[in-house]
């Protein structure tokens, strides 16, 4: 596993720069992403937008994925269903990604996202199932 190459496709990700969402861990079939709860991520009641809890969890389950294949294969997303567990109120929300089942031809992965208090405090928020397809690079 190179954690370079996750890092290197993280970077290049222009949505999560907007997010400003950062690589926590990234680990053989699991990586964590997070990102602060800003002023502009916020859906009309002040909780963090769904879309927001939904491509962070999108992300980290599919680093997660890619943290498994060979340098030749990306991945892409085939599917990917959420349950909204809790309104995401906090500082920041944390997505936990992993894989469940990798495979050559799909990757059934995980996700899940907590929003953070000011003290830490963690809510889940979020559960994510999906699939990933393996591609190849380039």
């Amino acid at each position: 596993m190179s954690k370079t190459r996750v890092h290197d496709s993280f970077a290049r990700q222009s949505l999560m720069t907007t997010f400003g969402a950062e690589l926590q861990a990234v680990e053989p079939g699991r990586v964590t992403i997070s990102a602060p709860i800003g002023d502009h991520l916020r859906q009309q009641h002040g909780f963090a937008h769904a879309g927001v809890t939904f491509a962070l969890g999108d992300s980290a389950a599919g680093y997660s994925a890619l943290s498994l294949l060979p340098e030749d294969r990306e991945v892409v997303t085939s599917e990917m269903k959420i349950h909204l567990l809790a309104p995401a109120v906090g500082t920041r929300l944390v997505a936990r990604g992993r894989v469940v089942k990798p495979g050559k031809r799909l990757v059934i992965v995980m996700a899940d996202v907590y929003a953070l208090d000011e003290d830490g405090a963690e809510t889940h928020v979020a559960l994510l199932t999906g699939t990933m397809v393996p591609v190849p690079s380039g």
